[in-house]
């Protein structure tokens, strides 16, 4: 079977992690640079024991690599800002690139509601990790009746949130509330996150509410569990924490004046665990698990569609 190479930028926890899965678990992408510009970091290192190709001088570094004549996907695991730089290089040199920070230069993807849409796009947006972990949810809800308002809480461990993370926070309230309603299909969406500083720390929970008109609760808990067990496919650490919870909206609540549009309203509550695959981050690190598992299946599906049959001619 033919593979695809590809190459990282960013060898910090999610650039690392996102490394560690190419190696252990693709049959499709062949590890062939990581990039970083630390280089003392333990990315980097970790690349170098493993035999794959490294440089500390960013992109720039990148380009100058003998490895780097092969690549065709390159993921982005830097920041909103840097990511800007790194897509005018790489789309210039012919690349498609897999952008894992909230930078949202090219289209939105969640590979269960999304992922074969924009095969062909040379820069997809992985979201954001709570986008990763809640819109499938909203977009399962909408699959049986129309979402008028869909807010989600993603409340993660402080020690899972580096300073890339938290450099980003603005840019992941409005990546994910756009990509709720662009993705999900909610006509208004809402993002919250909670960075939890409890010790021990505890893995990532996610709250999704959304407003909808009077609805069939059977049919609106089985599209969710279908969406779950789709998930799993990738993340083996997602799952429901109770069944989906339905409340019928009194006339006179606040929450009306969300969803002006429906009659009977319905709020539909859903909660959710990510526990990380512990590859290279802590078990309680599934927000960026479920990133790195997500950029991972979209490559995948990426290289299958575009460079594997091409190699295969």
């Amino acid at each position: 079977m033919s593979t695809t190479k590809v190459a990282v930028i960013g060898s910090g926890n999610i650039g690392t992690d996102l490394m560690i899965k190419i190696l252990r678990l693709s049959e499709s992408l062949e590890m062939a640079a990581m990039v970083g510009i630390d280089p003392e970091s333990d990315g980097l290192a970790r690349a170098r024991r493993l035999k794959v190709a490294t440089t500390h001088e960013g992109v720039d570094g990148l380009l100058r690599l003998d490895e780097f004549t092969d690549v065709r996907i390159v993921f982005d695991a830097t920041s909103a800002g840097a990511h800007r730089r790194h897509d005018e290089v790489l789309r210039a040199a012919g690349r498609t690139v897999i952008d894992l920070t909230p930078a949202a230069l090219g289209p939105y993807v969640v590979p269960p509601v999304n992922g074969d849409a924009h095969l062909d796009a040379d820069n997809v947006n992985m979201v954001t990790c709570g986008g990763q972990a809640t819109i499938p949810i909203v977009s399962a809800v909408g699959a049986v009746t129309p979402v008028h308002y869909g807010e989600i809480v993603a409340s993660i461990s402080s020690r899972s949130a580096g300073p890339g993370t938290r450099a980003n926070i603005d840019e992941f309230t409005e990546t994910t509330s756009a990509a709720i309603e662009k993705v999900g299909g909610a006509t208004r969406g809402k993002a919250i996150i909670v960075l939890n500083p409890a010790e021990p720390p505890l893995i990532m929970r996610d709250t999704v509410h959304c407003l909808v008109g009077d609805c069939d609760d059977a049919t609106v808990a089985a599209s969710v569990e279908e969406m779950v067990a789709r998930v799993q496919t990738y993340v083996p650490g997602y799952r429901l924490k109770q069944k989906v919870q339905f409340e019928r909206v009194a006339a006179d609540d606040p929450l009306r004046t969300l969803a002006p549009a429906a009659g009977e309203a319905v709020k539909v509550s859903v909660f959710l665990e990510v526990e990380g695959a512990a590859h290279y981050l802590p078990a309680y690190a599934g927000n960026l698990d479920i990133m790195t598992s997500a950029a991972l299946r979209t490559a995948e599906r990426m290289a299958a569609h575009r460079f594997t049959e091409v190699a295969s001619r």
